[in-house]
């Protein structure tokens, strides 16, 4: 499998030149030793009780979800066969519980995964110590914690830098453009809010899932240790196998080019109820204004008329608030 190119001067980056040289391409890549001496690591790099002291000076007393899992599961969490349900159990506890139960030797085969848990609400503090310069304030770190586990693939809506404190990670990663051949389950019945990949779960040439025996070759792959970062563009599909006893990952969400509150997985969903079940000479036809006017394939669409003419097509910034009342007028009828 070919892999993800390293970035060769991570003590050198700041944070323009992040967002210039490694968001804007869209292209995944790991930053080797970028966190590497945040404490939280170095507690970690002594063992995982020292680490599991480090973190329990943060540890609010907040209860939250965690997954556990059967021997049989073996850390794979995922849909039941018949897709009616999950192979795991919901359990309420906090986070100092979970942390003691995954930092030893799970019971009976059992594993215990306590993901996307904020920062700021269960580990106040924390983020003062151990803190990322190349992001916007507005990004806020979140947690995920666990004995040896894969989590299927999925892909995330917004930019997304995540960093390995405890343990080893592997990500396995395939790009937008693969959404088609990866068998994608439901989007309103998931295991943690994004929709899951089918066929990379399942055994090599399973006949339900043919197109993606070509793909699974052409996957990218990146092993991290701790102090390790990878950076996912949005969209990009993502399978992360944890594989220590004891794993620790801190992430980080946001929208690197945002102008505002509306996401574009919205106008995704409101496309679908508005053309994906009209006649398919029809969708083409939208196709090409959404090429036109949306993705700008042959550039802004009116760049044959002067700047001044422009009207609620002109820059962005200036007319966002424009566009977004006459939407709303419209979608009110």
């Amino acid at each position: 499998m070919p892999q993800i190119l390293e970035y060769a001067a991570v003590d050198g980056l700041d944070a323009e030149t992040f967002l210039r040289e490694v968001v804007a391409p869209c292209r995944p890549l790991v930053l080797r030793g970028l966190v590497r001496q945040w404490p939280a690591v170095q507690a970690g790099g002594v063992s995982a009780a020292a680490f599991g002291e480090y973190l329990a000076r943060f540890a609010a007393d907040r209860e939250m979800e965690a997954f556990i899992g059967d021997a049989g599961v073996a850390g794979r969490y995922n849909y039941s066969d018949d897709l009616t349900g999950f192979n795991f159990e919901r359990c309420t506890m906090t986070l100092r519980a979970a942390l003691e139960r995954i930092l030893t030797q799970p019971r009976n085969g059992e594993t215990v995964y306590a993901g996307s848990l904020s920062v700021a609400h269960f580990l106040p503090g924390f983020a003062a110590e151990n803190g990322v310069s190349l992001l916007a304030n507005a990004a806020s770190p979140r947690i995920w914690l666990g004995h040896a586990s894969r989590v299927a693939t999925h892909y995330d809506a917004f930019d997304n830098l995540a960093c390995v404190i405890l343990g080893r990670r592997t990500f396995t990663l395939y790009p937008p453009q693969a959404i088609a051949d990866l068998y994608v389950g439901p989007i309103d019945h998931t295991m943690a809010g994004q929709p899951v990949s089918l066929a990379t779960s399942a055994a090599a040439n399973d006949p339900r899932f043919p197109r993606f025996a070509a793909l699974r070759d052409q996957a990218l792959t990146a092993q991290l240790e701790p102090g390790d970062a990878l950076y996912l563009p949005k969209l990009w599909w993502h399978q992360i196998e944890a594989t220590a006893p004891a794993n620790g990952l801190i992430n980080y969400w946001w929208d690197a080019f945002s102008s505002g509150p509306d996401a574009p997985h919205t106008s995704m969903l409101l496309a679908m109820i508005a053309i994906a079940e009209r006649p398919q000479p029809e969708r083409d036809a939208w196709r090409a204004f959404f090429d036109h006017y949306v993705f700008r394939s042959a550039g802004h669409p009116l760049a044959h008329l002067p700047v001044e003419q422009h009207g609620i097509l002109g820059p962005l910034k200036a007319n966002y608030g424009r566009i977004r009342a006459y939407v709303m007028q419209m979608l009110r009828g």
